[in-house]
């Protein structure tokens, strides 16, 4: 979903968005998350209640994530090491 960037239906994108500006906006997207106003906002609810929990908790506890107080946000997968070589198999289920 575009969430009205280059307009209302997908139809009004495909005629107003160009190829190199929808380029830009994947790559924001990927960095920074999805533009829905609901996810955006249960992030920032996950992030202040991880802070709260983190200030509370024993020392014992191990800290909280934002991603304990969400419920469609998951742990982030590692970063792969980028010197470190792939499988070709891999590789082809990167390319899109």
């Amino acid at each position: 979903m575009l969430n009205g960037i280059g307009g209302r239906t997908i139809g009004e994108a495909k005629e107003n968005l160009s190829r190199p500006e929808f380029q830009l906006w994947a790559i924001y997207r990927n960095k920074y998350g999805s533009l829905n106003p609901g996810l955006r906002t249960e992030w920032a609810g996950g992030v202040v209640s991880s802070v709260i929990a983190n200030t509370n908790r024993d020392s014992k506890t191990p800290p909280f994530q934002p991603t304990d107080f969400t419920q469609h946000f998951n742990e982030p997968e590692a970063e792969p090491d980028d010197d470190a070589p792939i499988t070709l198999e891999t590789a082809m289920n990167t390319w899109h």
